[in-house]
């Protein structure tokens, strides 16, 4: 393991710097929104800004890469990103905060479109599963880092945002100082929603529901915080929480996954998001929520609720694998990772009008209606057609809501690999 990741060192440590980076800008939009006087409708449209600009990075940055190199691409991006996260101490305005927040979307995407190239061009067959978890759990770390970092200062100044941007900035130099060759990154035409839907209903419908669940815990949990009078330091906490659960909760799930019908996994999965969410509704509607002792049961959801997320994205990425032929992983990739990108859009605007109306609650009920629609779906689809033999699925590996299309194909080829390998060694295993 060590001889493996010896190879992708540099690009790891990049990653978690930049994580550091966009994890904090991502709390303290929420912290300085509500700061400014920023209304949880606002926020919502700002938090959207940036998943229209990722989706729009996963998109046009290949093109640009191919137009003008992956070096040069990728160290513009990172200026831009840099020069973005701190604008936001310029000018208190929504209408230029959700202008930005598009601009840190496309570079952020054509970041990940880049270094993932770069991590795909970088290993083996036998290595890509080892490297692909390392590099996910190096994203997770730094964001869980990033919350630990915003309680060195205080959001009301432009103290953390400069902290922020000084990490995106040195994050670029371990990668492009390494002398890991650059590869061509070569993205498939996305396939349609209409063929992921007749290929993959339950695939399609839950990818598309789950964008809004992840953009609604990443973008609108810090709103959440501030709305129920948390300190910066618990929202912090808070945040950590979310990503954490995933950390802890990924491979039991994906275990599981490997044994059990996908769909009553996914199905059980979404259920324990909406049961985790209504006790986080519970526990906020609680005049006391903000108390020592009271948040916890918060805290508790919030671990819970973001340890249903990012599992269910993989199990959905693997249970669409299983349905579609090899030749069309590729464009699935790029059609599953669009799909999550117009949920991830749609979903903050979703919450926001929630939360407009019912109060800082509305977090709590859009996310467990969200979740809940996904395990009733998933019901559905249980009853419509049989389950793939064991033999005949692909591999579980864990695969970020974050990562582009060519993370999502390196590891979909990967998870191919091992299911045909696990059933060559069955059969081999039954002639003897």
């Amino acid at each position: 393991m060590l001889k493996v990741l010896s190879s992708v060192w540099a690009l790891l440590l990049g990653v978690v710097l930049i994580m550091l980076g966009n994890g904090m800008h991502f709390t303290l939009i929420g912290l300085r929104g509500g700061i400014e006087g920023f209304s949880a409708a606002e926020l919502a449209v700002v938090t959207s800004g940036y998943f229209l600009g990722f989706l729009s990075g996963a998109r046009f940055t290949p093109k640009l890469i191919q137009r003008v190199g992956h070096v040069r691409v990728f160290a513009a991006l990172g200026s831009f990103m840099s020069a973005g996260v701190i604008a936001f101490t310029l000018l208190a305005e929504p209408w230029a905060w959700t202008l930005l927040r598009v601009l840190i979307g496309f570079c952020m995407s054509g970041i990940y479109v880049a270094a993932e190239s770069w991590l795909n061009n970088a290993t083996t067959n036998e290595s890509r599963g080892k490297v692909l978890s390392a590099y996910m759990i190096a994203q997770t770390l730094g964001i869980i880092g990033a919350q630990g970092l915003l309680t060195l200062g205080d959001a009301a100044t432009s103290a953390l945002f400069i902290g922020a941007s000084i990490l995106v900035s040195i994050s670029f130099a371990p990668i492009l100082l390494s002398v890991t060759p650059a590869p061509v990154a070569e993205v498939a035409r996305p396939m349609s929603f209409r063929d992921l839907f007749s290929g993959s209903p339950l695939g399609a419908v839950g990818i598309f529901l789950l964008g809004g669940i992840y953009a609604t815990q990443s973008g609108m949990g810090a709103v959440f915080g501030s709305e129920i009078g948390m300190t910066a330091d618990e929202i912090a906490l808070f945040v950590a929480m979310l990503f954490a659960g995933a950390l802890v909760l990924q491979f039991p799930i994906g275990w599981l996954s490997d044994r059990l019908d996908r769909r009553k996994v996914i199905l059980g999965t979404a259920a324990m998001g909406a049961l985790a969410s209504g006790l986080g509704w519970v526990a906020s509607a609680d005049p006391s929520a903000t108390g020592e002792t009271a948040l916890w049961p918060i805290m508790a959801a919030a671990f819970l609720a973001g340890g249903m997320t990012t599992p269910l994205y993989a199990l959905l990425l693997a249970y669409t694998n299983d349905y579609l032929p090899n030749e069309e992983m590729a464009a699935a990739s790029g059609g599953l990772v669009f799909t999550f990108g117009l949920g991830a859009i749609l979903g903050p605007l979703l919450t926001g009008w929630a939360m407009q109306i019912l109060g800082p609650g509305g977090f709590w009920v859009a996310a467990g209606a969200t979740f809940g629609g996904l395990a009733l779906y998933a019901t559905y689809r249980t009853s419509q057609r049989a389950a793939p033999l064991a033999s005949e699925t692909d591999t579980y590996l864990g695969v970020l809501p974050t990562a582009s299309p060519v993370a999502v194909e390196a590891a979909g080829t990967w998870a191919v690999e091992q299911g045909e390998g696990d059933s060559d060694g069955n059969e081999s295993a039954q002639t003897r």
